[in-house]
């Protein structure tokens, strides 16, 4: 099985949302306990309700769990690729037709997150930029057209 890339940042992310939802195993527990005591389970609605929190809470666990046991993790602050984009790497963009300039961090699929200038490796743009050096124009092809951008910045934070 090959292992998914994951940044420092991410995978305490993760460690922290995973922590959370075991800590909410003894509220949901309690939750069922006290439904349970209200009586008749066929007819019950806080009981069904707490039950499928409980599928839910132990879903998302699972799902977590898996992920940080599949994942290399990797610290972009430890990278020394210079003026070369790899994973990792916050890269600051300017397009040539707009003038408009942009951000991303260019991250793991499971910390993607494009509202907060998190772009998956696999992305259109980020493969694009794979290899690529500070100065270097680069065009990108994405389901909107393409666009041309100049790399401004590579960094690793």
């Amino acid at each position: 099985m090959k292992k998914l890339p994951l940044t420092l940042s991410g995978a305490k992310r993760l460690q922290l949302e995973l922590d959370e939802l075991k800590a909410q195993r003894p509220i949901i527990v309690a939750a069922i306990a006290e439904a349970r005591a209200h009586g008749d389970l066929k007819e019950n609605a806080e009981y069904h309700a707490a039950r499928e929190q409980q599928g839910m809470n132990e879903a998302r666990i699972a799902q977590v769990e898996s992920a940080l046991s599949g994942a290399e993790v990797i610290d972009p602050s430890a990278i020394d690729a210079g003026d070369r984009i790899v994973f990792g790497a916050t890269v600051k963009l300017v397009d040539l037709d707009t003038d408009e300039e942009v951000a991303y961090q260019i991250v793991g699929e499971l910390e993607a997150d494009p509202k907060n200038q998190r772009i998956s490796i696999t992305s259109p743009v980020a493969r694009a930029l794979i290899g690529k050096n500070l100065g270097d124009t680069v065009d990108i092809v994405t389901p909107g057209g393409t666009r041309s951008v100049e790399v401004l910045l590579v960094s690793y934070r």
